[in-house]
């Protein structure tokens, strides 16, 4: 199975393309790859708590949607190791829609009878990531003023799978809800 392309050359924004047709020969991308992100919201949906605590990215770049997935899951776990599984709700806060291609070319012995070059290439979906602004809420949580150090240690664990530098910051709940 091939290798993925390190992501240093999909990590610049670009335009998002994501032609599909519901008439097949108007559509330019064949297929969506699936989307890795198993769940969106997390914890306590019902309640509603005291604290937001969020994650904001500190320059523009595209996530793909692994890394994401990555980060979900270790702010998850320690989420509901420390504080049990109703004291804290977790929202991603993008989707990843923009679709990543690649033109694969053949290299070895012999690849320069097979090679098509690169003229006019569109690529083939390889994946998909979501474009991040700079400032963009990445992660949020939201629990109570007395699990707020666990709440920021879960986000700064989140943080070390997104391949960007980001700032946690924390809200009380009323004036995040008015801004």
């Amino acid at each position: 199975m091939a290798r993925l392309r390190r992501f240093s050359a999909y990590r610049s924004l670009e335009r998002p393309y994501t032609r599909i047709s519901k008439f097949r020969a108007k559509s330019y991308v064949r297929t969506r790859p699936h989307n890795r992100i198993v769940r969106f919201d997390m914890g306590d949906l019902s309640k509603t708590f005291d604290s937001i605590i969020v994650l904001k990215a500190k320059s523009d770049l595209q996530i793909r949607d692994a890394a994401i997935e990555a980060a979900r899951q270790t702010s998850n776990r320690l989420l509901q190791k420390r504080i049990g599984k109703n004291g804290w709700l977790m929202k991603i806060r993008m989707y990843p829609h923009h679709i990543l291609r690649e033109n694969p070319l053949a290299s070895g012995a012999g690849a320069d009878r097979m090679s098509t070059g690169m003229a006019h290439s569109f690529g083939k979906p390889i994946g998909i990531a979501a474009q991040v602004r700079k400032g963009q809420v990445i992660f949020q949580v939201e629990t109570s003023k007395n699990f707020i150090p666990i709440a920021k240690e879960s986000l700064r664990r989140a943080a070390t799978k997104i391949p960007c530098s980001c700032i946690i910051e924390s809200f009380d709940n009323v004036k995040m809800k008015t801004k």
